[in-house]
């Protein structure tokens, strides 16, 4: 759907939020570049998740990156929500340059690809752990 310059697509969970493109900004891939939230409802706020399962071993950026996304996944449900109620992700890569297109691929089979979650995502030099590669925080909104 299109209405005054922004595409418009409506979250197949909530009524309430609207992912937006606007027109006069370049079309992202992977990610809205607004994300609007009205109404009644609960917002989750999810702490960063590194790709450590409990038995805390750690794999290539791949793997992390899967773990952290089954990680955010087990958080999610902690609260009854799914990826279709996440309304924003940060990511923080160490060694973008190498590991964007692995981050892409894992994650586009963790988020809806049609109305994907706002996003940003950092290079880092870095992560607290010293063996970490990737980190996934996210916010998320509920209905009440």
């Amino acid at each position: 759907m299109v209405r005054r310059g922004f595409i418009l697509a409506a979250s197949p969970m909530t009524s309430n939020i609207r992912f937006l493109n606007p027109d006069a900004i370049p079309k992202p891939g992977g990610y809205t570049h607004v994300v609007e939230v009205t109404g009644p409802g609960r917002i989750v706020y999810i702490a960063g998740q590194l790709g450590f399962g409990r038995d805390g071993k750690v794999g290539d950026f791949r793997a992390q990156a899967v773990q952290a996304f089954e990680n955010l996944k087990a958080a999610l449900a902690s609260v009854g929500a799914t990826f279709d109620h996440v309304v924003k992700l940060n990511n923080y890569l160490v060694d973008i340059r190498k590991n964007l297109p692995v981050y892409r691929e894992v994650r586009d089979k963790y988020v809806n690809t049609a109305s994907p979650p706002a996003s940003t995502t950092i290079g880092i030099p870095a992560l607290a752990r010293e063996d970490a590669l990737y980190e996934v925080e996210a916010v998320v909104m509920l209905p009440r």
